[in-house]
């Protein structure tokens, strides 16, 4: 199985967090080192789990795994990639939702629902791996897990993946009582952006919408997010307002989700829908599991256009070629919004049933974007913050109307470049908006490539600078293979990208390579950034 780079580095980045963390203190009691691995929905979280156990069983054959998550579909898939990964893997699913329960496999893919309780049949555990782990608190049936699995082995390392590094309340998931520390994220503007830009997700583009939802006079629960009776009541009071502009900027996108609140909702916005000649599914938790499933598959298939979720689409749910998404459902779960959002960030090529898609675009009647910000920085909770947070401030383009990211400097949609002196407005606007900066890639024919040593100002690092020449414009990447980490593994990388064979374990001997080395033809450059980043190359 050949990884992406970065799911290459985020299994080095674990193995190397716990060759720096964890042991036993001076009285000799363990130390926590609990790490999460943040990476946006899309990017293959399943493909890193698999990977990092099966590389765990090949240093330490005896070990013995959970891989925990809470919807059968991941379980599923996670299974799945463990397969692909390694054949002979010797794994057992627990899930009363897939209806098996084997529990004495080294590799143990589960439902917490179905084990939690039921410790004593798993007996002694290494790794305990959790999908979606902002879905762990400080409480209820996986924090209990946790302490069952702890007592039988106080050495247990608790490894976390998510999109969502936080939760409500609760901050960052390393304010909690499990996770320690984050051992690779990709979640910042940056890590996310570049996955735009290498075109590993896609982007997500948004259009005002005339029709809001209303929350000023919705009450606030005990969880911290609106009252989802009231919050029905006045999505009730627009949808249809909402769903006709909806289909009016929907007409050329062929896979449509909408997320709203309610259940009752949820079924008048799937009628209205077929009524206007747009199939359309609900899907939530009312219903049987089974007429949940066939309704998920139609959608999935092209069977029928739109899925309308209550709760059931924010997770665990793979389609990457929906390209169009409603958002009736205000929120002040900055994790949840992203998760809703995330469901369009997949790339896809195409097949036999959908076109190729290149966006997805979002349509947020909730306000949900001037609340909590873009998928690609989103506004972090707080620790035991309550109540709503600040207005995130965004910049509007005067051709197209689209809304982009505070800092962008074009328009992500038409390229219109936005005067210095624009006025950025820090206030619930009234038509909701999707922040976004997104990358701006182009190709350069490269006519050199020229090698140096450099040393590093900030850290006396010596390094090699790469310089290429592409006409008026000169590029620059930085690169060593000495000493360990990601760094070097880039450099190691880089250069058997140039060279048909292992790379030298000092700088000096590529340095005296240089003239042996091939150069690139074409250079892929994100160049709205303040130092521009190559982000490709082509041979």
């Amino acid at each position: 199985m050949q990884l992406r780079y970065y799911q290459e580095e985020a299994v080095e980045a674990l193995f190397h967090f716990f060759e720096t963390h964890g042991g036993t203190d001076a009285n000799g009691l363990p130390i926590k080192a609990n790490p999460l691995i943040c990476l946006p929905t899309g990017t293959g979280k399943s493909l890193v789990i698999a990977e990092a156990i099966r590389r765990a069983f090949a240093i330490y054959p005896k070990m013995r795994v959970i891989m925990s998550t809470h919807v059968k579909e991941l379980i599923k898939q996670n299974a799945n990639a463990m397969v692909a990964a390694w054949p002979q893997a010797p794994i057992g699913i627990y899930s009363a939702g897939l209806k098996t329960k084997q529990f004495m496999n080294p590799i143990t893919f589960g439902g917490v629902q179905s084990m939690a309780g039921q410790f004593p049949i798993f007996g002694y555990r290494d790794w305990l791996v959790i999908d979606e782990a902002h879905l762990l608190g400080n409480e209820g049936r996986y924090v209990k897990f946790i302490e069952e699995l702890i007592a039988k082995n106080p050495y247990l390392k608790v490894i976390g993946l998510t999109a969502t590094p936080y939760r409500m309340k609760l901050g960052h998931l390393t304010n909690g009582e499990i996770f320690t520390h984050s051992c690779y994220d990709l979640t910042n503007i940056d890590g996310f952006n570049r996955l735009i830009a290498q075109s590993y997700l896609a982007p997500l583009i948004s259009k005002p919408t005339h029709t809001i939802v209303d929350t000023s006079n919705v009450g606030i629960s005990s969880t911290g997010d609106y009252v989802e009776s009231e919050l029905e009541a006045e999505i009730d009071k627009v949808t249809v307002a909402a769903l006709e502009e909806f289909m009016h900027f929907g007409k050329d996108r062929q896979s449509w989700a909408i997320f709203t609140a309610g259940v009752k909702n949820a079924n008048t916005i799937a009628e209205y829908l077929n009524a206007k000649g747009i199939s359309t599914v609900a899907i939530h938790s009312k219903q049987k599991a089974d007429l949940n499933d066939y309704n998920l598959k139609a959608w999935k298939t092209g069977v029928v256009q739109c899925a309308v979720s209550m709760n059931q689409l924010t997770t665990g749910i793979d389609h990457p070629a929906l390209d169009y998404i409603g958002v009736l459902r205000a929120t002040l779960s900055t994790g949840l919004w992203v998760q809703m959002l995330g469901r369009g960030t997949r790339p896809f090529e195409g097949n036999e049933v959908f076109q190729p898609k290149t966006n997805c675009i979002v349509m947020d009647f909730a306000r949900n974007t001037i609340r909590l910000g873009p998928i690609n920085d989103p506004v972090i909770p707080r620790f035991k913050n309550k109540g709503e947070p600040g207005n995130a401030p965004v910049r509007i383009c005067e051709v197209c109307s689209t809304y982009n990211h505070a800092r962008a400097t074009e328009c992500c949609c038409c390229g219109f470049v936005f005067p210095v002196n624009i006025k950025i407005d820090k206030t619930a606007s009234t038509a909701p908006i999707l922040r976004s900066d997104l990358p701006q890639i182009k190709d350069f024919d490269v006519r050199q490539q020229v090698l140096t040593k450099h040393i590093s100002k900030s850290t006396g690092r010596e390094m090699i600078k790469v310089s290429y020449y592409c006409g008026l414009r000169t590029f620059y990447e930085y690169i060593s293979v000495e000493g360990g980490g990601l760094f070097a593994k880039r450099g190691r990388d880089w250069y058997r990208q140039r060279f048909p064979g292992e790379p030298p374990p000092i700088n000096s001997d590529i340095l005296n390579q240089a003239s042996m080395l091939r150069s690139p033809s074409t250079l892929k450059v994100w160049i709205n950034r303040k130092n521009p980043e190559i982000v490709g190359t082509e041979f």
